[in-house]
C-alpha cells in the first residue's frame, strides 16, 4: 500500500512539472546571470571619447598674449588654468579673489574685452587677444568714481567681496543697468555680500552712476 501511494505522488509530481523546464536553485540562477552580464561586450570608444577621458598631459602649456590694465602681458600658461589663478598666481595681480571658486559669489570679477565675467570660470586661454582690466587699472590716477562712492557710502565692511563688487558695479552702470534700484539689485545679484551691505552698494552704485556720466 506504501508503495503504491509513492507511485502515485511521483507521477503526480512528473504530471504537474511542464515540460522541458530546467531545474536550478536560485544560488546557480545568480550565477549565471552574474556570468552573462560579464560576458556582454561594450560598444568601442569613439575616438572623441577616448581623448575626452585622458587627461591633458602633465607638463603641456600654451603661449597667449593680451593686454592687462593697458599693459600687454605674453606668457606661457597650462591651459587648465582659470583667468583668476593666472592674474593671482602669475601676474600677482590680487585685487580679484577667489570666494568660491564655481562662479557664484562674484568676488573674482574682472572686465574681459569690456564685460564683466567671473575670472575662476574663465579659462585663461579665453583672455588671449582681449583686453583684460582689474581693479588695479580702473584708475590711473586717485580713485576711480566709484571707488569713491563705496567709502562715501559706507558699501563695505571686511572688504573681501568689494573689489568684485566694484568691477560688477562699474559694469552695471557702464550697461545702462543703474537706472532704477531694481535694475541695479538685478545686475548686481551675482555678487554675493556677506556682510550684507547691500543698501550701500545700491546708494553708491546710484550715486558713482551720476559722477561717471558727467566725467
Amino acid at each position: 500500500m506504501h508503495d503504491d501511494q509513492t507511485r502515485v505522488s511521483t507521477s503526480h509530481a512528473t504530471l504537474c512539472q511542464p515540460q522541458g523546464m530546467l531545474h536550478v536553485n536560485r544560488r546557480e540562477a545568480i550565477g549565471v546571470g552574474l556570468t552573462a552580464a560579464g560576458m556582454v561586450a561594450l560598444p568601442p570608444l569613439s575616438d572623441q571619447t577616448a581623448q575626452a577621458q585622458i587627461p591633458a598631459a602633465s607638463g603641456a602649456t600654451m603661449p597667449i598674449r593680451f593686454t592687462v590694465n593697458g599693459n600687454e602681458v605674453q606668457i606661457v600658461v597650462d591651459p587648465r588654468s582659470s583667468l583668476l589663478d593666472v592674474l593671482r598666481e602669475t601676474l600677482h595681480l590680487t585685487g580679484a579673489k577667489k570666494g568660491c571658486d564655481h562662479g557664484q559669489c562674484g568676488a573674482c570679477t574682472v572686465h574681459v574685452g569690456g564685460r564683466a565675467v567671473a575670472s575662476c570660470l574663465t579659462m585663461a586661454t579665453k583672455a588671449d587677444g582681449h583686453e583684460v582690466l582689474t581693479i588695479e587699472g580702473i584708475s590711473a590716477d586717485g580713485l576711480h568714481p566709484m571707488q569713491q562712492a563705496f567709502i562715501d557710502h559706507d558699501a563695505l565692511q571686511c572688504g573681501y567681496c568689494t573689489p568684485g563688487q566694484i568691477m560688477a558695479a562699474i559694469a552695471c552702470v557702464q550697461e545702462g543697468n543703474a537706472t532704477s534700484v531694481e535694475r541695479i539689485r538685478e545686475r548686481m545679484s551675482g555678487n554675493i555680500c556677506r556682510c550684507g551691505a547691500y543698501v550701500g552698494i545700491v546708494a553708491a552704485i546710484q550715486d558713482a552712476a551720476r559722477k561717471m556720466e558727467e566725467v
